[in-house]
């Protein structure tokens, strides 16, 4: 069994624009390694039959979220979190309540060009996998979430992977991140973009 046992527990969290890739990387890397996800987007799909994207959905899925997660820190396990935290306040609240909570955070940004993104959002199919959970956004939905992502800078602990990569690539690059952090994996799953892999800090395995 593929596990990462961390030193000190981590969340780690998907940032990038709607479209970018995200929940490709974070379902198959929870699953690799065996570790509790909260996805933002399973949480409005189980929870409205008609989605809108809309301000009140919004606050109603990040709740839950939320609720999920003060449960999930009390096992002290290294969990992910797909969604939710693209606007920077809302990155200032997690790193928070993790450093209280005595965990680390790692922000996973896939990044995707704009267009690449787009397209992808605009032409989900329920079929596909990974888009189950997903429907296609309206052009006016896509530019309300594209206009919520902002950049992480250079004080938050983040790392760049390609969301046009394959996930063994994907992987990789996170796992480097996260054995520069003093935390030792296990196993690595097999494949850096060229701006990916750039916040560097020790070995780990998701306990």
């Amino acid at each position: 069994m593929s596990t990462l046992q961390p030193a000190r527990p981590i969340i780690i969290v998907t940032i990038g624009y709607p479209g970018a890739g995200k929940s490709f990387f974070a379902r198959q890397f929870a699953e690799t390694f065996h570790a509790p996800l909260i996805s933002f987007d399973e949480i409005r799909y189980e929870l409205f039959n008609e989605i809108s994207h809309s301000i009140d959905e919004d606050i109603i899925v990040a709740r839950v979220a939320g609720l999920q997660l003060r449960e999930l820190i009390k096992t002290k396990r290294t969990l992910i979190i797909d969604g939710g935290h693209n606007p920077k306040v809302s990155r200032i609240e997690l790193t928070k309540l993790a450093k209280d909570s005595g965990y680390a955070v790692l922000y996973v940004w896939v990044q995707t060009d704009e267009r690449t993104s787009r397209i992808r959002s605009l032409k989900r199919s329920p079929g596909r996998d990974m888009d189950n959970y997903n429907r296609s956004l309206s052009t006016d939905e896509f530019e309300h979430q594209f206009r919520k992502f902002t950049e992480p800078s250079d004080n938050e602990p983040f790392v760049v992977i390609s969301g046009r990569h394959t996930y063994a690539t994907q992987a990789r690059i996170a796992l480097k991140r996260l054995a520069n952090n003093h935390e030792t994996p296990r196993k690595e799953p097999p494949s850096r973009t060229p701006q990916a892999g750039s916040i560097t800090r020790r070995p780990i395995s998701i306990n």
